[in-house]
């Protein structure tokens, strides 16, 4: 039987054909406005597939006693619970009508009415005059054709996918503000694969559209029997996160919210209105703006998030690092994304806090990414993972120890300007991690060029500077089995045959141009 077309929409690849069909409705939006009046819609899809397919199952049981319209009966079973006026069939029949736009916020506001996790969450800006109303029912009308909620698809994480799919391509139109809410799926796999977050807090004080903590319950749900616990189910997680713009904020609870992931999600500035004062995290993943100049430091000098020195008023990067590690329970790690300059930069006391925190034995690994992997900036970045304590949680002792991961020449193009790392890459990056942590049953063994497990006085001697090239060295050459008074002769023999040949090409153009008229 040909699947239909609800179905059809969880086949490899349809996400690409989605977001073509609705990037050509935009016409001339801006892509910043034009992804909440997109992903509003999905999400309202999403919520309403799943209640329809809820709603016909309790119509089948009302002889048993069930009520199709008793919002508990949803609430139940983890589904929202969606009114009458705010139902899909509702705003597909009302589509091309002139008040479309008003009646989808007017839907908005009714499921947040109803459903409290969501309230101040949903977008209701449909009904603005700056909408094309016309293009707002084709959109409609092309969100309709797709199946999102329904178990099966559920399963599939169809919606995911989509909206997965949908924030990284509004990421590449929005260029450099584009990452600020969304960081490549690539980069987060890596962190959450490396950190192994398999159960207790994780927490993300910048937390975009909610990537971590998404990738973190993908992680837990991937290795649900084992790997790490002993072959016992694994344990769910605790999401806490804060954000400071609010739409992002916004973001961040409606991709929480399709994926079932019940999260401490605040609005606000983590260093001036931290909404989580008292936690103390399992895990840090985080990926903070780089190099943030504007975050208002100078009323913050005498913090006491700032135990290893005062960061410097013009970036926030160690502002950012303390407030990881002050996060940390006693036997907390972090993982977080930073530009390369935190490595080594001396300005403005960077370079004593660095010193600091190196000396407290917190710096467990480093790693250097190749450049072009993020949406924002096409500069390299590198991944800092910090240990609270390095003997505890099932692994070897690794006090007085750091490792150095260089994963800069690894990675392929997947255009011009964007780069991604692959499955393969990515496991090697986490086994080499795991097995020097000693939490696999490989052995760890230094390999020049991309890995060294380094001493402190190493460090001491590089002047605290934590660039992963300083300490790999170079990779070994490859012995091609060739003696090298063969290879000589046999390089010098093709050097003096393309040095002919330039002779030859030489005196040709001179010919041509002694013809032209304009010889010597």
């Amino acid at each position: 039987m040909a699947p239909s077309k609800a179905t059809q929409g969880s086949e490899l690849g349809f996400e690409a054909k989605l977001w073509q069909a609705a990037d050509a409705l935009r016409a001339n939006m801006d892509a910043a406005e034009y992804k909440h009046v997109v992903l509003g819609l999905i999400f309202l899809k999403y919520i309403s597939d799943a209640f329809e397919e809820q709603h016909a199952k309790l119509v089948a049981e009302q002889e048993q006693g069930a009520d199709p319209e008793d919002p508990d009966e949803y609430r139940a079973a983890n589904i929202f619970w969606v009114p009458v006026e705010a139902r899909w069939l509702k705003l597909k029949a009302e589509a091309r009508q002139a008040t479309i736009g008003q009646t989808v916020d007017d839907a908005m506001a009714a499921i947040e009415r109803d459903n409290q996790v969501l309230r101040g969450v949903l977008p209701k800006e449909y009904a603005r005059q700056g909408l094309d109303k016309v293009r707002l029912g084709q959109l409609i009308d092309l969100v309709s054709r797709i199946g999102l909620g329904t178990e099966e698809q559920r399963s599939r994480d169809v919606l995911g996918r989509v909206y997965e799919y949908f924030l990284s391509r509004f990421a590449t139109a929005e260029g450099k503000k584009g990452g600020q809410f969304y960081t490549p799926r690539v980069v987060v796999q890596l962190l959450v694969v490396m950190l192994a977050p398999y159960r207790g807090r994780v927490y993300d004080p910048c937390c975009g559209s909610g990537g971590m903590f998404v990738q973190s319950a993908e992680f837990i749900k991937a290795h649900a029997n084992g790997n790490g616990n002993g072959g016992k189910a694994q344990r769910q997680i605790s999401v806490y996160g804060q954000e400071s713009n609010y739409t992002t904020w916004r973001l961040c609870a409606m991709n929480l919210a399709i994926r079932g992931i019940d999260g401490h999600i605040e609005h606000g500035d983590s260093f001036h209105n931290n909404r989580h004062p008292d936690l103390k995290a399992d895990y840090v993943l985080a990926n903070p703006p780089f190099n943030d100049s504007d975050w208002n430091g100078q009323l913050l000098r005498e913090d006491k998030r700032w135990k290893y020195g005062v960061p410097p008023v013009g970036n926030a990067n160690f502002a950012w690092v303390q407030q990881f590690i002050h996060h940390l329970s006693p036997t907390g790690a972090a993982g977080f994304v930073l530009a390369n300059g935190s490595m080594s930069s001396n300005t403005s006391g960077e370079g004593a806090i660095r010193k600091a925190i190196i000396e407290a034995d917190l710096v467990d690994c480093m790693v250097a990414l190749p450049g072009q992997l993020f949406y924002s900036t096409q500069i390299p970045v590198c991944l800092w993972f910090l240990a609270r304590d390095k003997r505890n949680s099932g692994k070897r002792d690794r006090r007085g120890e750091t490792l150095f991961i260089d994963a800069r020449k690894m990675g392929v193009l997947t255009d011009r300007v964007h780069r991604m790392l692959t499955e393969a890459e990515i496991a090697r990056i986490a086994d080499t991690y795991h097995s020097w942590r000693g939490d696999s049953q490989a052995t760890y063994e230094d390999v020049p060029g991309f890995c060294n497990a380094t001493k402190p006085d190493d460090i001491r001697a590089n002047g605290y500077v934590l660039t992963p090239g300083r300490y790999v060295g170079a990779a070994e050459a490859e012995d091609d089995g060739e003696p090298f008074e063969d290879k000589m002769q046999r390089l010098t023999a093709t050097l003096h045959e393309q040095m002919a040949q330039a002779d030859g090409l030489n005196a040709a153009i001179r010919n041509n141009l002694e013809a032209l008229g304009f010889g010597r």
